[in-house]
């Protein structure tokens, strides 16, 4: 594996074939690299990382669709917008409006979505603010944020300590993790079980050219913004919108979303037309395992129902 991990870690681009625009909308500025041809397909990162993240898969989707990679307003080389006094710059609102227009600047009417952690929020959020445009929807290790919030344990509260800690008042845990960067950037990333052996050098190189103090910062407003106006937006939802597209559910076996909760029940109160399983990775499925995330994606995408690997 160590051998593997090498062989890759030369000078070889981590998109080949992709090209890069930056998309203004209409409340940031939003880095996108496009690749591929056929149906647009649009992957969204989680936090810390940014769209490097999907270097594993996007090229070998990039053969069936037209694969779509923003980074996320805050993160990465995308502006820094203020967030506002009640943080709605960094709403999962804020992010869904800013990738429809990053859509309908490269000429997409619909689309196809996957996201991986936060990302998978804004294409939950996407989904339900614009069903006419979000044609398929795959989220990679979460349950929705009003099930993760109204269904908190000790073991997830541990794992998932980050939740509340950015959330606090700025500047409070900016200062903390401000002190230090490399090594908070190392101690995020390596999750239990897992470690930091899976990320290629040059996508870890990336992550920590882009954890600066205007990205933690960012990052502490996204995190604001999810425990008030977006809890209170799912709240005010929840049992009443759905998202109307098919959904596809994968979740890390190893990961405190895979150890905490039962993923498919939080999302079937909001998907009827659901479809998911656990497969055997921690929190970041497409640097880990890219080939278990690359098979369901490209049938679920094609508009093929999608099978677990033991049952392919």
């Amino acid at each position: 594996m160590q051998a593997d991990i090498a062989s890759e870690q030369d000078s070889a681009p981590l998109l080949p074939g992709f090209s890069y625009r930056r998309i203004k909308t209409t409340g940031a500025e939003i880095n996108v690299a496009v690749g591929g041809t056929g149906t647009p397909l649009l992957l969204l990162h989680g936090n810390p990382l940014t769209h490097i993240s999907w270097h594993r898969v996007a090229p070998m989707l990039a053969k069936d669709f037209t694969v779509i990679l923003p980074d996320l307003r805050g993160y990465g080389d995308s502006s820094k917008p203020d967030g506002g006094e009640d943080h709605a710059g960094y709403s999962f609102r804020a992010m869904a409006q800013d990738n429809l227009e990053v859509m309908s600047v490269l000429d997409f009417k619909e689309f196809q979505v996957a996201g991986h952690d936060r990302g998978a929020r804004v294409a939950f959020r996407m989904a339900l603010d614009a069903p006419q445009r979000v044609r398929r929807l795959a989220a990679l290790d979460i349950v929705p944020t009003y099930h993760a919030l109204t269904n908190v344990s000790l073991g997830w509260g541990l794992e998932a300590y980050h939740w509340f800690f950015m959330a606090q008042k700025a500047p409070f845990p900016e200062k903390l993790l401000c002190a230090d960067l490399d090594y908070y950037i190392d101690y995020k990333l390596n999750k239990k079980g897992v470690g930091l052996s899976i990320f290629d050098a040059r996508a870890m190189a990336e992550y920590k050219r882009c954890t600066t103090p205007e990205q933690i910062h960012a990052v502490c407003e996204d995190y604001r913004a999810t425990v008030s106006l977006d809890f209170a937006m799912d709240q005010a939802d929840f049992g009443h919108r759905h998202i109307e597209c098919p959904v596809l559910v994968l979740w890390g076996s190893n990961s405190h979303c895979g150890r905490h909760y039962h993923p498919l029940d939080g999302w079937a109160p909001w998907a009827p037309d659901l479809r998911g399983w656990a497969i055997p990775t921690g929190h970041y499925p497409a640097e880990e395992r890219p080939e278990v995330v690359l098979a369901p994606f490209r049938s679920f995408f094609s508009g093929i129902e999608p099978q677990p690997a033991e049952a392919a």
